[in-house]
């Protein structure tokens, strides 16, 4: 017999899935939709890229629901398991960080592949229980994850705009479909290991075990259809990495597009380690709360689509964004004490949502403002800096629980990402106005080479 928050989690599913198609069949309709679905050689890229890129991320999504599950029913307590996450944010920022200029200097497919070799031997690591194997697999998905974020995307930008010379805004389709359907397809993904773990009673192992399917085939298309594109090939490997932090140093608008990341995916990280053992004492169905989450984040991207149809600009809906997460982070901080029932958890589920919500908002906004702010030449490389403050923030904010102050009483971390979501608008609000001001200038400039042209005309 299904206990209440099982029945909540089951019918927020289906209401929440309504919501989702109502929103997507709004988003369609937009211009911009409209504008790129004429085009077939555009569809016909964009389709090649989905399936290699959904393939990897499939096999990313299979594990999500079950890496903290799997971690104790090996018996291990929650400050070795914030250890296990640590490791993989640490080798982000110590190792991962070197696969954008690898990725620019010895060619995108060739990472790529090397991703899904990588992340499947990281899947392979869950079936020992031995403590320093679980580590191990946590330094390579690391690796894997920052290559997953930087590489894939890259490769896109490239052939989108140098091989193809497709409108730049089309990027934003594309980036915004790309979130939809990888919403989509974690639902199938949460279902699937929900399915293989607890219905088919095989245990939180196999979801990690599946997982190596469509990371073997992605690897096989990238292998035999993907062309290779680079970077900057002319810089070495250390020149490429200082003259990607100097980008990131001495154009203020990429500092803070990449402050504004460092907020959100650091709020985004801690969440994901918190959920399962904040709603653990109801014994929630994990891969249904995942699969919830991941329609969630459906909602969120047809959202941005919409804004953006009625004139937002991509740089103002992060400020939605960050305030939607404010609002979560709230009402976790009140409702999230060590005492909580099963009124309050139902509660922070709903919070959750609508944290999910928000980031289905930002990774389109987020993509579409890096594929227009950062130089093409160092772009993996600058994006994988981007991650470094955010992976200290995450191992820090992590490495706390060790301390019986922040592991009895998780409101205490709720209001940390509270906090930084504030800061995050003050970034956001000098971020929107230095966007408003280039607009400005570029559209003053392109007025004054008009006046000049016809200035010249009239000589004649």
């Amino acid at each position: 017999m299904k206990t209440n928050m099982e029945i909540i989690i089951f019918g927020s599913f289906f209401v929440l899935s309504l919501i989702a198609l109502a929103f997507n069949h709004l988003a369609k309709r937009t211009e911009q939709q409209r504008q790129s679905v004429s085009n077939l050689n555009f569809i016909k890229f964009q389709r090649s890229f989905f399936l290699v890129f959904f393939l990897a991320l499939l096999g990313d999504w299979l594990q999500g629901p079950y890496v903290y599950k799997l971690y104790t029913y090996y018996g291990y307590q929650e400050h070795q398991i914030a250890t296990l996450y640590v490791a993989g944010f640490a080798s982000s920022v110590l190792i991962g960080t070197a696969t954008g200029p690898l990725a620019d200097k010895l060619g995108r497919k060739k990472v790529a592949q090397v991703f899904c070799l990588m992340y499947t031997f990281c899947c392979l690591t869950k079936f020992s229980s031995n403590f320093w194997m679980l580590f191990i697999g946590r330094i390579f998905g690391g690796i894997s994850t920052s290559m997953l974020f930087s590489t894939f995307e890259a490769w896109y930008v490239y052939e989108h705009s140098e091989h193809y010379g497709f409108p730049s805004e089309w990027m934003g389709v594309t980036f915004s479909k790309t979130t939809f359907w990888n919403g989509l397809l974690a639902i199938f993904a949460g279902v699937l290991s929900n399915f293989v773990a607890e219905t088919m009673g095989y245990g939180p192992v196999a979801p990690f075990a599946l997982a190596c399917i469509p990371l073997m085939i992605c690897g096989g298309i990238v292998t035999t259809s993907w062309p290779e594109n680079f970077g900057d090939r002319k810089l070495h490997f250390r020149a490429s990495c200082h003259q990607g932090l100097r980008e990131i140093i001495h154009d203020k608008k990429i500092l803070l597009l990449g402050l504004l990341q460092t907020v959100v995916e650091s709020v985004m990280y801690i969440f994901v380690f918190l959920w399962t053992p904040v709603l653990m004492p109801a014994q929630p169905p994990l891969g249904m709360v995942f699969a919830c989450f991941m329609v969630a984040i459906m909602i969120g991207s047809s959202v941005f689509s919409l804004l953006l149809s009625k004139g937002f600009r991509a740089e103002e809906t992060l400020r939605i964004i960050l305030v939607i997460l404010a609002l979560s982070m709230g009402i976790c901080c009140v409702m999230a004490s060590p005492n909580r029932n099963t009124n309050d958890m139902v509660i922070i589920y709903a919070a959750f949502l609508i944290l999910e919500v928000a980031i289905g908002m930002y990774f389109p906004a987020m993509s579409y403002l890096k594929s227009q702010i950062i130089p093409e030449g160092h772009r993996a490389n600058v994006m994988n800096w981007f991650r470094v403050p955010m992976n200290v923030i995450t191992c820090v904010a992590l490495m706390s629980l060790n301390l019986e102050f922040f592991a009895h009483d998780k409101r205490i971390m709720f209001g940390i990402c509270f906090i930084l979501c504030l800061i995050g608008l003050l970034f956001q609000r000098s971020f929107n106005k230095l966007m408003a001001e280039s607009k400005t200038g570029n559209s003053d400039h392109r007025t004054e080479t008009v006046k000049l042209i016809n200035d010249d005309s009239d000589n004649a």
